[in-house]
C-alpha cells in the first residue's frame, strides 16, 4: 500500500471505527525517510545496528537488580514488607515477571520518547500492587483538567481518560520536560540510509548477477523472440543460486554492465560508518554495536566505563527519580524510602572481576565477608568474625582495632643517642674487615 493509499484510508474511517487505529496504517503517514524506507518505531527494529543499540539499554534497565530502600539514620536496608517492592523486583503484573515490565517500560521510552504503564492500587491503603503496559501510541494527549493532569488513552472503540496518579509516565529528552522526543522520528534519515543499505545488499546478493546488465543483440527481435530470450537469460543466469555460471551468447550478442560493484561504491565503508552514526544517536560506544575495526584491548576497558557512565547512568537515573516522584506516596518519601539500581548486576558474568571487587572491598573495611558471600547468593558463614570489618594493617577486626593500639602502645624504637649513631658506620666496617 502507498503512503498516499493508506492516508486516503485513515481520512475515510470513523475514530470510532477499531481499523481508524490500526498502527500499521498511521506509522505510514510522514515516516517516509528520504532514502525512499518507511521507518517508523516497529520498522525501525529491522536494522540490527538500532535494535542492538535499543536492547544494549533497555536490557540493563529490565534485568539489573532494583531495590527499593529504607535508610534509617546511617543504615540501609531492603524495604522487602512493601508491595510496591515485589512489583518492580518480582512480580509486574500477574501475567509479566518484573524484567519483563521494566524492560518493555524502557523500549517504549527508547523508541517512542515515552514510556507508559498503567498502576493499580489496593484499596484499603493505595499501594501499588501491579503495574500494566500501555502501548504509548495510545495515548493521544495530555491535558489539565481541575488542576491535575490527565490522559487520553485510545482503547478498541472508545477514549478513555486516566489521572496522572494512575499513570506511571517516563518521559525521554524532550523540549518542555513532559513529553519526550521519538529517537526514531529524530534519526529517521540516518536510519533510513542504513536500512536501504541492507535493501541494496539484499538485492544484490539475492540475484546472484551482477545489476545494471545489458545484453544486446545485432538484430532486431520480434516480441516473442524478445520474451523467450528474456526468460532464458534470466531463469540460467538469475538468483543466488544462479551465480557465477558460464554464460552463452548466441547470435552475436554482447554484454555489457552499467552497475558498480559494492567495493567501488565502497559500500562496506558505508555500512560501518552508519554503525557508527547509530552510535551517536543512542550515545552509545562503537564496539558495543559489534563494530570493532578501531578497537584495541588498550582501549575496551575505557570504552565499558563510558558505557556505564555516559550511557546507562542517565537511564537508570531518570527511571529512578520518575519512580521515586510518582510510585511513591509523600509519606514514604518522608520515611526515606527510594528506588536504587544495583550495578553490581554489570559483574556477574565476570567471575574474576567479581571476586577482585569483593577483596578490595573486605581488606579496606568496607564490607564484610558474610556481605560478599550474600552478594553471591553463598550462605554465611557461621564463624562469628565473618560478620566483622576488617582493616588493612594485618587484616585484624576492626573491632580489636583499639585492643592492637593499646598492646603496642609505648613499644616505639627508642631514640638513639649522637655517640651511638656515630658508631654505627664504625661497627660495620670492622664487621667487613674480619670477613
Amino acid at each position: 500500500m502507498s503512503v498516499l493509499g493508506a492516508i486516503h484510508k485513515i481520512q475515510n474511517l470513523s475514530l470510532t471505527d477499531p481499523k481508524a487505529w490500526d498502527r500499521s496504517l498511521w506509522n505510514l503517514y510522514g515516516s517516509q525517510s528520504v532514502s525512499g524506507e518507511v521507518v517508523t518505531e516497529e520498522t525501525a527494529l529491522t536494522y540490527s545496528a538500532y535494535w542492538n543499540a535499543v536492547t544494549l539499554i533497555a536490557g540493563p534497565l529490565g534485568s539489573l537488580p532494583l531495590h527499593l530502600i529504607r535508610q534509617k539514620g546511617k543504615t540501609k536496608e531492603h524495604a522487602t514488607d512493601q508491595s510496591l517492592y515485589d512489583v518492580l523486583h518480582t512480580k509486574y503484573n500477574p501475567y509479566m515477571t518484573a524484567m519483563a515490565g521494566r524492560e518493555c517500560l524502557a523500549f517504549h521510552t527508547l523508541t517512542w520518547g515515552n514510556g507508559y504503564a498503567e498502576i493499580v492500587r489496593n484499596k484499603g491503603y493505595g499501594d501499588v500492587v501491579e503495574l500494566w503496559p500501555i502501548p504509548p501510541n495510545r495515548v493521544i494527549k495530555m491535558e489539565m483538567k481541575e488542576g491535575e493532569l490527565w490522559y487520553e488513552i485510545q482503547l478498541e472503540n472508545e477514549t478513555k481518560w486516566l489521572p496522572r496518579k494512575q499513570i506511571l509516565h517516563i518521559p525521554g529528552l524532550g523540549f518542555d520536560g513532559f513529553q519526550g522526543y521519538s529517537i526514531v522520528s529524530m534519526a529517521r534519515k540516518s536510519i533510513g540510509l542504513g536500512m536501504a543499505m541492507e535493501t541494496f545488499g539484499s538485492h544484490y546478493f539475492g540475484q546472484g548477477t551482477h545489476p545494471g546488465v545489458i545484453v544486446s543483440h545485432p538484430g532486431q527481435l520480434n516480441s516473442e523472440s524478445h520474451k523467450n530470450l528474456k526468460t532464458s537469460l534470466t531463469e540460467s543466469y538469475s538468483g543466488l543460486g544462479q551465480s557465477h555460471r558460464l554464460m552463452l551468447l548466441e547470435d552475436g550478442m554482447k554484454l555489457e554492465k552499467l552497475g558498480f560493484p559494492p567495493e567501488d561504491s565502497q559500500f562496506l565503508e558505508s555500512r560501518q560508518f552508519q554503525i557508527t552514526d547509530m552510535a551517536r544517536w543512542t550515545n552509545l560506544p562503537v564496539h558495543k554495536l559489534k563494530e570493532m575495526s578501531k578497537s584495541s584491548f588498550n582501549n575496551i576497558e575505557s570504552e565499558n566505563a563510558s558505557y556505564v557512565v555516559d550511557s546507562l547512568l542517565p537511564w537508570f537515573i531518570r527511571f529512578e527519580q520518575n519512580y521515586n516522584m510518582q510510585l511513591l506516596s509523600a509519606t514514604q518519601r518522608k520515611q526515606f524510602l527510594y528506588f536504587k539500581h544495583n550495578f553490581e548486576g554489570l559483574l556477574r558474568a565476570n567471575s574474576k572481576d567479581r571476586a577482585l571487587y569483593h577483596k578490595i572491598l573486605i581488606s579496606i573495611g568496607m564490607e564484610t565477608q558474610n556481605e560478599g558471600r550474600e552478594k553471591e547468593d553463598m550462605n554465611p558463614s557461621k564463624d562469628p568474625l565473618a560478620d566483622e570489618l576488617w582493616m588493612p594493617t594485618g587484616l585484624i577486626p576492626l573491632s580489636k582495632f583499639g585492643e592492637y593500639l593499646s598492646k603496642n602502645q609505648g613499644k616505639q624504637p627508642e631514640e638513639k643517642k649522637p655517640e651511638e649513631i656515630e658508631e654505627e658506620p664504625k661497627a660495620r666496617l670492622k664487621l667487613l674487615d674480619s670477613k
